[in-house]
């Protein structure tokens, strides 16, 4: 059960790192339009899964819960900004600047617990954010300005996994739900694309309209792999994992899109690694510790 969860969020991870061969074919379209696609098809796509799972119960109980919607409202903007960001990115040729949002994600997570959730943070933990931050500072002082597209990046999905962890739904539920409150806005402004004459389904050839439409499932089955995963492996093997993406978008930056990086950001970048060996050989041994202290 364990190698099939490996294998199953691995999958998940690594269809991630590739996302960016997937938007930079879809360069001739602008990044809100692909994500507009992006958010009407997945709900599309998860509507076909629950009708196949017949598992719709769940719906009544949450229009019930004002609560609960305004909390998925919120994080279905977080979701939506992180998408745009992250398209916008890889357009723009930055995917090693985005890939630099999902290494410090693990450690803006820290944060967040420690502030939202009073989460004590053990030493190790505070020396691995530390030296995160001076990479951070290190990356803003060689460039002039912040990296803002790791920083949003990290703090939106930080923050969007945060609302996630406090909610009662799944990972099926709560995207479907996110993508249904995000549905009118996206819809209607296709609609409006339309009526202008701006609509890529209009514009351009039967394979970049494919592409859109495939937008739906490439969104959602990396999601379903993830949390079919999770469930069958240890949260420190999970926390390992999630270094595939940003290792696999970070040398596709250099070794196929030949984006600008030097020995100075190496420097920075280095500093985030060396933050994450801290945190992530800390919870490994943390990890050990406990199941030693319950053989004992």
């Amino acid at each position: 059960m364990r190698r099939n969860g490996t294998l199953l969020a691995g999958s998940a991870y690594t269809i991630w790192g590739l996302f960016p061969l997937y938007f930079k074919a879809l360069h001739s379209v602008p990044s809100l339009e692909i994500l507009l696609n992006r958010m009407v098809w997945s709900l599309l796509f998860l509507i076909g899964i629950l009708t196949w799972k017949k598992h719709w119960g769940w719906i009544s109980q949450a229009i019930r819960n004002p609560k609960l919607v305004m909390s998925f409202a919120l994080s279905a903007t977080l979701l939506s900004a992180n998408w745009l960001v992250y398209i916008w990115a890889v357009n723009e040729g930055r995917v090693i600047d985005a890939s630099l949002g999902y290494f410090i994600t693990p450690l803006v997570n820290i944060l967040l617990g420690a502030v939202a959730l009073r989460e004590r943070m053990r030493t190790m933990q505070w020396v691995a954010v530390s030296f995160a931050a001076a990479g951070v500072m290190w990356l803003t002082w060689l460039t002039g300005s912040l990296p803002w597209i790791g920083l949003t990046l990290a703090l939106t999905f930080g923050t969007y996994g945060l609302l996630r962890k406090t909610s009662s739904l799944g990972a099926l539920e709560g995207l479907s739900l996110e993508t249904a409150l995000l549905f009118p806005f996206a819809s209607g402004y296709l609609f409006w694309l339309a009526m202008q004459g701006h609509n890529a389904w209009f514009t351009q050839d039967s394979h970049v309209v494919t592409m859109l439409l495939l937008t739906g499932p490439v969104t959602a089955i990396p999601l379903l792999l993830f949390a079919a995963g999770a469930r069958k492996i240890p949260m420190t093997t999970l926390g390992i994992l999630q270094y595939i993406s940003p290792m696999v978008q970070f040398l596709m930056g250099i070794w196929l899109f030949h984006e600008p990086f030097n020995a100075q950001k190496l420097g920075g970048f280095a500093l985030i690694w060396l933050a994450l060996i801290l945190y992530s050989a800390e919870g490994l041994w943390m990890n050990f510790r406990q199941s030693a202290n319950k053989t004992a």
